[in-house]
């Protein structure tokens, strides 16, 4: 989802949930501890150097369990990180601490903001040999020399 998508389902909502891919909720007394702008400079596989903006919500459960985030308290944590950081209408990524912290896709069903989990992929299929509509086998392994990734 983008910034612009979730201030809009935040204008229509009267309680905030986030549902973690398991079909769970995150607990009610989550904190947004942090929101941020994350720039990525990387260079893929195939030698194309690539940059990538993203925002950044950090979700946290603390021991305070009568806290309640309201949308409209979330809302304004937005409006003020707009600003802060400049930032511009890009996608939005959700960290959350389980095993370790997992970032995640964001979504909405109507009712609940939806984790949708991430998934690695080679920018340079191209460049690797493999075909756009299929993925290799969990097991399948690059040719030496082959420029894969």
């Amino acid at each position: 989802m983008k910034l612009s998508e979730i201030k809009a389902v935040l204008q229509n909502l009267e309680q905030i949930a986030f549902e973690l891919p398991s079909g769970e909720l995150v607990p009610p007394h989550f904190h947004v501890t942090e929101i941020g702008k994350i720039d990525k400079n990387f260079i893929d596989c195939g030698g194309t150097l690539r940059y990538e903006t993203l925002i950044s919500f950090q979700l946290w459960s603390a021991s305070d369990y009568n806290h309640r985030l309201h949308p409209e308290k979330l809302a304004a944590i937005i409006e003020l990180a707009e600003k802060a950081l400049v930032l511009g209408d890009w996608e939005v990524e959700v960290e959350y601490q389980g095993e370790t912290i997992g970032k995640y896709d964001l979504d909405f069903n109507g009712k609940h903001f939806v984790l949708r989990n991430k998934q690695t992929d080679c920018l340079a299929k191209e460049e690797c040999g493999i075909p756009e509509k299929s993925a290799p086998a969990n097991n399948a392994t690059c040719a030496p020399g082959s420029g894969c990734c």
